[in-house]
């Protein structure tokens, strides 16, 4: 229903911000993760919105850019997680980070977010990286394999994460193909997510 919300920071708390749109202040469950990306109260700023139908309430969360709301919306579909656990998650990661977890099986990391045990943090990595094989075989197709590694598979791993954020294979893919393969993958996430942001 909401794609964005633009306007001005009301009120910020640990938890949640409050934008003004014309008015109406918007109150947006969020991550620490968004709110240390927020301008101070009175400026301008941009969330990505996701709204949650209960039966008992409308809930609007907002995240700082398009990759942390891919991240949400994946969590939320895995079962056992919901959206206060998805929130505790991307609080304690950076949705580059999470990317990562997914992509390398890193349950352990996912462990750090408050109330996530091993097993709800393996079932994420383990539905999440089922779901990032299927939608890299099915984005694949005519494009050219991801390129070469070195011995860790790092470029790969990298594809593999961006992929989790919402970029398609051929995208990741080609973003990962300009840079060397020898750096670290969380250094070659961050790179080639500054030049698919500049494209």
């Amino acid at each position: 229903m909401f794609y964005s919300l633009r306007g001005v920071v009301r009120h910020t708390e640990p938890g949640f911000a409050v934008i003004d749109c014309g008015g109406v202040g918007f109150k947006c469950q969020t991550t620490r993760y968004t709110l240390s990306h927020l301008p101070a109260v009175g400026e301008t700023a941009t969330l990505y919105t996701h709204l949650n139908v209960r039966e008992d309430a409308l809930v609007l969360f907002g995240f700082a850019d398009q990759e942390e709301l891919n991240c949400f919306k994946l969590l939320i579909t895995v079962t056992g997680v919901g959206p206060k656990a998805a929130l505790a998650i991307l609080s304690e990661l950076s949705p580059s980070r999470f990317a990562l977890c997914v992509a390398s099986g890193d349950s352990k990391t996912i462990t750090r977010a408050q109330g996530v045990g091993n097993k709800l943090a393996q079932r994420i990595v383990l539905e999440l990286k089922d779901k990032l094989s299927a939608n890299l075989a099915a984005n694949t197709d005519g494009f050219p394999p991801p390129p070469a590694a070195d011995a860790s598979g790092n470029a790969a791993e990298a594809v593999a994460a961006l992929t989790v954020l919402g970029f398609s294979a051929p995208q990741a893919s080609a973003a990962v193909a300009k840079l060397d393969g020898a750096l670290p993958v969380e250094e070659l996430v961050v790179q080639a997510l500054r030049s698919l942001g500049s494209a």
